[in-house]
């Protein structure tokens, strides 16, 4: 064999061991920037399903009507892990008016804005939990904004 036949054959190895820890760092990176939640319940219906599954950006770098998922604020105690992230739409961000339905959860006067740090959320269907009833959802509490539906491929933001 000619040193270039080892060259090549060093290199393949080289390769066949690079490319798992390529792979891994590739999956790792994707983990930590990217989530996967299954959604239980209707609050978001129509526009999500209960069982539906969504691909989540990990960020707190939000635009009004993105659809996000939170830290649930009240979480029910139980035990119940289904309940300790929630998925709403941001209806308002730092420095916007807040909206009047939302007022009296949140102890604001007719002209307030929103407080830096804090949106308010609110759920697509009619009968809700959202910040009319929970008040202001800290931007510390966010996991991250929806992207898409996994299974159908639609993106989420489609209001």
């Amino acid at each position: 064999m000619t040193g270039t036949g080892r060259t090549a054959a060093a290199a393949v190895a080289g390769a066949a061991v690079l490319f798992p820890s390529v792979l891994f760092l590739s999956v790792r990176a994707a983990r930590s920037r990217l989530a996967l939640v299954r959604v239980t319940g209707s609050s978001m219906a129509p526009s999500f399903a209960d069982g539906d599954r969504l691909l989540v950006r990990r960020t707190r770098r939000v635009r009004r009507g993105d659809a996000v998922v939170f830290r649930n604020p009240r979480p029910s105690g139980e035990g119940d892990d289904r309940l300790a992230w929630l998925v709403k739409r941001v209806g308002a961000l730092p420095g916007d008016p807040v909206p009047a339905d939302v007022r009296a959860a949140v102890g604001a006067e007719a002209g307030g804005r929103v407080p830096a740090g804090s949106l308010v959320v609110r759920g697509d269907a009619a009968r809700t939990q959202d910040s009319r009833h929970f008040g202001y959802v800290p931007e510390a509490a966010l996991l991250g904004v929806v992207l898409t539906r996994p299974a159908t491929g639609r993106p989420a933001r489609h209001r």
